[in-house]
């Protein structure tokens, strides 16, 4: 492995030049300091830590909060060609033992252990025997109880300094406000640590947040107009809103799964796994879901409640886009979202110093949703970062919003609210201001007050609209031992006294669009679409072969880049952002044949349009897939899945290529019907199934065959 950081990007990783202060921090950790890293989710957190890990010598131990980060992460690695593990409770006995034998024997570049684990004795003993080249926490804002993701375990981090002084430590999280990142320092102890902050836009995001009218017919329209086929999240509050949320997306004839607490391991795990292996999934989630999902092409996050905070808002919208591609951050809020809240901050258990935490963080995020200026500016400053002009790529950007003097609509609702005093909820003050004589308002004898009907020329809507804002501004408060009784607060005194204006945002109920199908209609030329159709069909080929998800073989971001600049030889596509030595030795004849099928991009023909034919035609000439992959200058994994594809077709018969015996043919049947059905697309599992018997090339081909028995006209299936 090269020394140089430099070398390490391009040959490992395939890129040419570092982002930001990457380079910095790779320098300070390589040289033996501690660091605390603040960079924003898709910013290349990972680097900072994995290049210093394959220089300094030893192994890079990895804390990682969840088993699917570091099970992600860690086949990732594997493709490059990095020698990585992990330690969870998902692996097996036997092979527990054996990462811990590479581990001492100094076999891995990089450990990923959950931090329960590594707190037991056992591994702690294991890291004194061992040689650590140093300690990353991802995810560092777990150790702080005013965030979202408090996690005990992180406390208890420090001990790492404390036993293991000469070994450097880095601290990475993308979502730390100031007081966080105090908390972070103090808990694990790194105070002498230099810190990098790299900001937090996510420029590729559009932030868009919409009045709440009907919540799922809001969501499909967006979903179909925008990202049909897409994989993104949406996010609910409570569990049973996820799971008939999820079942009416599956009507409506998406791929829908839900994810919550309260599933059992087994089922969360599994839907898990099919949101990370297939596309076009979309998860339905509580904030169970989403830290560590290393997923690059979520094309979109939807809010249907309101996160209670703009760090978790942060957090969970920043799980779209990870690939630097365009992405959306959509959002539909209410009243009932702001009393829905409210009324949890009051109920919790919490002691009176985290409650007016809590007061604070909701009354941020219920000012960013009202806000009639850029979202971007507004949710960088939150986090102590100044940005100079509005972004142009949110929705106040991009459509600014009406606003209205409301000081004297809020002056008739608050007044409303005293007259009536402060013992009713929203709708019955509504229908006092807009003159209804119900039985019930006759009854209370709410007809003969100065406020009845005060506000006829106004809607229900409307006044919904003002209620909202004036209880979002902290003029109104919610009395939930009172059924939802609205009261006044100090705050209130000089909007009745005509000493403030109040300005108001003006409700669209006309569904701003991000640009019709942005993430959808990549290409313009007929010719680059179908290229683009027929690498991704490969990807998802060679990732169902080795039982990961598709983008640990290439990002969707590569893929474009191949589209973009058709390379016609392995030189040229070694310069694409993305491809490293050993991605262009285990991948780079495979999409080159794919690439040079489809020609130019203006519609001619390639000269080496046939080079899976001319595989074929050197096959029949007696060459066998050794002979031709050294001829063609192909490897022989290219070789044969040009082979494959004409056993497929019915070219050439199973038998000419790979030489199996009738009894060896049954026994791969045998073992590939004895795997779960959602396992048999792929090779790795028969692989394993089979201890290795059958090389991949051969299963490869024998699985060809069985698509085209199954695919017959003649076949009963």
């Amino acid at each position: 492995m090269p020394k140089d950081p430099l070398q390490v990007l391009r040959s490992v990783f395939g890129y040419e030049r570092f982002r930001g202060q990457q380079r910095a921090v790779i320098d300070h950790l390589t040289a033996g300091g501690d660091a605390l890293v603040l960079m924003p989710t898709g910013g290349g957190k990972s680097l900072c830590y994995q290049i210093p890990a394959l220089i300094r010598p030893g192994t890079g131990v990895v804390v990682s909060p969840l088993i699917a980060l570091m099970q992600d992460q860690v086949e990732t690695l594997l493709q490059l060609g990095v020698r990585a593990a992990f330690l969870n409770s998902t692996l097996a006995y036997d092979t527990q033992r054996q990462v811990e034998r590479n581990f001492l024997d100094g076999q891995l570049d990089l450990l990923y252990v959950a931090p329960e684990r590594l707190l037991t004795e056992r591994v702690q003993a294991l890291i004194g025997r061992a040689e650590v080249s140093l300690f990353a926490i991802d995810e560092a804002h777990c150790v702080s109880q005013w965030g979202h993701d408090f996690r005990a375990d992180y406390w208890q981090l420090s001990l790492l300094h404390e036993r293991f002084p000469g070994i450097p430590r880095i601290g990475l999280t993308a979502t730390a406000d100031e007081r966080t990142r105090q908390e972070i320092v103090e808990r694990l102890g790194l105070q002498e640590a230099r810190v990098f902050c790299s900001g937090f836009d996510r420029p590729n995001i559009r932030y868009r947040i919409s009045p709440k009218q009907d919540a799922r017919r809001q969501l499909v329209q967006f979903l179909r107009n925008e990202h049909p086929g897409d994989a993104g999240i949406v996010y609910c509050l409570s569990r049973k809103k996820v799971e008939s949320t999820a079942e009416w997306l599956r009507a409506q004839g998406f791929s829908a799964l839900p994810y919550h607490a309260g599933l059992s391991a087994e089922e969360r795990q599994k839907n898990q796994r099919r949101f990370l292996m297939e596309e076009g999934v979309i998860v339905v989630a509580t904030i169970a879901f989403g830290m560590g999902i290393d997923k690059p092409n979520v094309r979109f996050v939807a809010h249907l409640d309101l996160p209670k905070s703009l760090e978790a808002y942060y957090q969970e919208t920043g799980r779209a886009g990870r690939d630097g591609l365009p992405a959306n951050a959509w959002m539909i809020y209410g009243l009932q979202d702001v009393i829905t809240l409210r009324q949890m901050v009051e109920a919790s258990q919490a002691d009176e110093l985290h409650k007016r935490v809590e007061r604070h963080k909701l009354d941020s995020m219920l000012g960013f949703c009202e806000l009639t200026g850029c979202r971007r500016q507004a949710l960088l400053r939150y986090f102590g970062e100044i940005s100079d002009k509005p972004c142009g790529n949110c929705d106040n950007c991009l459509n600014p919003p009406d606003t209205w003097d409301g000081t004297d609509a809020a002056r008739k609702a608050l007044s409303c609210v005293y007259r009536t005093g402060q013992r009713f909820g929203v709708h019955h003050i509504i229908d006092v201001l807009r003159g209804k004589s119900n039985e019930r308002i006759q009854r209370l004898g709410h007809d003969r007050l100065s406020t009845f009907g005060i506000g006829h020329a106004m809607d229900e809507k409307q006044w919904l609209s003002v209620f909202r804002q004036i209880i979002a501004q902290g003029y109104l408060t919610v009395d939930w031992e009172a059924h939802g009784a609205l009261r006044l607060t100090e705050e209130c005194r000089p909007v009745l006294r005509s000493e403030v204006d109040l300005r108001l945002r003006r409700d669209s109920y006309k569904e701003a669009s991000s640009g019709r199908r942005q993430a959808v209609e990549r290409f313009s030329n007929p010719e680059d679409e179908r290229l683009w159709q027929a690498l991704r069909a490969l990807r998802r080929t060679l990732a169902e072969e080795q039982d990961v998800p598709a983008y640990v073989i290439f990002q969707d971001a590569v893929l474009m880049e191949m589209v973009q600049s058709r390379p016609t030889s392995r030189t040229e596509m070694s310069r694409l952002a993305g491809i490293g030595e050993r991605k262009l030795e285990l991948y780079g004849d495979e999409f080159l044949s794919v690439i040079l099928e489809h020609g130019s991009g203006d519609g001619s023909a390639s000269t080496a349009s046939t080079t899976a034919d001319e595989s074929l035609a050197l096959f029949r000439l007696g060459m066998n897939a050794e002979q031709i992959a050294y001829q063609r200058g192909l490897t022989i994994s290219t070789v044969y899945g040009h082979l494959a594809r004409a056993i497929e077709t019915g070219a050439v018969e199973l038998g000419e290529v790979v030489g199996l015996s009738d009894s060896e043919i049954g026994e791969i049947e045998a073992a590939w019907q004895s795997l779960p059905e959602d396992q048999r697309r792929a090779l790795k599992p028969l692989y394993q199934a089979l201890n290795g018997k059958y090389s991949y090339e051969v299963l490869r081909c024998v699985r060809a065959y069985y698509d085209r028995l199954r695919n017959s006209p003649d076949s009963e299936a």
